[in-house]
């Protein structure tokens, strides 16, 4: 019954980004109100860097409601970007590449794999690696939800290929190359591939060290960190079926540490499912009421909503799990 409630809370978001998508509807309240950054209102010029970091933010920060509403201008900008030539095509991959991401979060594989595709192609018209290897990101996740995590493994090692190949690699380089070697990790342990996951993490490692002994520092913006390591460490493991190793590395993740709210809760979720697997099902619940704290729009995602479900469902005697589950369940399901 849980997982029929979950296909159709799956299905209503889906045709509600769609629409989103589509038709901009919306944006005319928030353009009414005077909200959102400037960015956001209507009009007909290029996109720009900065248009595209703000709407990054947006995802970082866990807004995912205020990302949405702006998506209809930012796509239609993206796309008249894509056709400019090499640069306006690069802003185009990255805005491609967040709005599969975000259909990922909304558990949209299909509407995922689809901009993955266009964030590919816009980066193979901006002829610049880094792009290309977040496209291949991007595209992981749909190839591997829909069985095809080989497919997706051979896209990550290209990627991360290409960028090992630059002699002396710019922070952003190191940054891009760790990132796509630590979701091929957690591709290979999805596929029980634990050789293959843990070569890939380690690769990553590398390139956090190098970055945190450089001058430079990592790139404003960039992702990579030795934090960021442990916390893939921490699903890779699980993903294993390692439990214990899971949670040994749960347990040195000083979350504070991690740069966005977004992390913070990813961190939250992927300790919460070890604690799962490991019936300690308080101990999940803590980690699933972190999330909201760190970023309230991640508790209330199909995949949370799930973790949510079933530690009520283990532990309904557990002190306030009920009223945390009523709250976190989106406005068309509440029944009370």
């Amino acid at each position: 019954m849980r997982g029929g409630q979950d296909e159709e809370n799956k299905g209503a978001v889906g045709v509600e980004r769609r629409t989103v998508l589509g038709a901009g509807l919306g944006m005319v309240g928030w353009w009414a109100a005077g909200q959102g950054p400037a960015w956001a209102m209507p009009g007909g010029r290029p996109l720009r860097d900065r248009e595209v970091a703000a709407a990054q933010g947006l995802f970082t920060a866990g807004e995912y409601g205020h990302l949405r509403r702006a998506l209809p201008i930012l796509s239609a900008r993206a796309r008249a970007a894509q056709e400019a030539g090499p640069v306006g095509a690069g802003r185009a991959a990255r805005v491609w590449a967040l709005v599969s991401q975000l259909a990922v979060k909304d558990g949209d594989v299909a509407l995922a794999a689809e901009f993955a595709a266009q964030a590919g192609e816009a980066a193979r018209r901006s002829g610049r690696p880094v792009l290309l290897a977040a496209a291949a990101r991007a595209a992981a996740t749909p190839l591997r939800r829909t069985g095809r995590a080989d497919q997706a493994l051979q896209l990550l090692k290209d990627a991360h290929d290409e960028l090992d190949a630059v002699a002396t690699p710019s922070a952003e380089v190191l940054d891009a190359s760790g990132m796509v070697a630590l979701t091929a990790a957690y591709t290979a342990a999805q596929a029980r591939q634990a050789a293959a996951a843990d070569e890939f993490a380690t690769w990553a490692e590398h390139s956090a060290q190098r970055l945190a002994r450089s001058s430079t520092g990592v790139r404003r913006g960039g992702d990579l960190s030795v934090a960021q390591c442990t916390l893939y460490r921490v699903g890779i493991h699980r993903e294993l079926g390692d439990v214990d190793r899971a949670l040994a590395y749960a347990a040195r993740l000083d979350a504070a540490v991690l740069p966005t709210p977004e992390r913070r809760a990813r961190a939250a979720t992927d300790t919460a499912r070890a604690l799962l697997a490991a019936d300690d099902v308080p101990a999940a619940f803590h980690q699933l009421q972190q999330v909201e704290q760190a970023a309230p729009q991640e508790a209330r995602r199909p995949s949370v909503r799930a973790l949510t479900a079933e530690a009520a469902a283990r532990r309904p005697d557990l002190p306030g799990i009920t009223a945390f589950a009523r709250r976190t369940a989106p406005p068309w399901s509440r029944t009370a």
